[in-house]
């Protein structure tokens, strides 16, 4: 079992910027790819980021790219995901997951979430 925990929510300008992180209990962290996921009120929760076992790969969903970056430090069993140029459309609950292999579609482990809220 692998537990995750977000940090580094918090308020913020339009604009401006937050990293969150991820922090994981499991001292296998790097046999797990890594993922980061949003949930804005009244709709689904939708991908946002992933990274590979060995931080080598990394996706972005579009409306993300060029302003978010996911790293990881397997020494550390952390996950960051570096948010800039926040817009409102960013305001929602982030949720960091956990899977085994980086060509599955299905996360394994998810944390409990972290507050982003972006005001115009």
């Amino acid at each position: 079992q692998v537990q995750l925990v977000e940090s580094g929510g918090g308020l913020v300008q339009a604009e401006g910027s937050l990293r969150l992180s991820c922090a994981a209990s499991e001292r296998t962290f790097s046999n797990y790819a890594m993922g980061w996921f949003r949930q804005a009120p009244g709709q689904e929760r939708g991908f946002v980021a992933e990274i590979s076992r060995s931080g080598a790969y990394v996706e972005y969903a579009d409306s993300v790219k060029g302003r978010f970056t996911i790293s990881r430090d397997n020494a550390k069993n952390t996950m960051y995901l570096q948010m800039n140029n926040l817009k409102p459309e960013d305001t929602a609950v982030y949720y960091c997951a956990a899977k085994p292999l980086w060509s599955s579609k299905e996360y394994t482990y998810w944390g409990q979430g972290t507050q982003v809220t972006v005001s115009s």
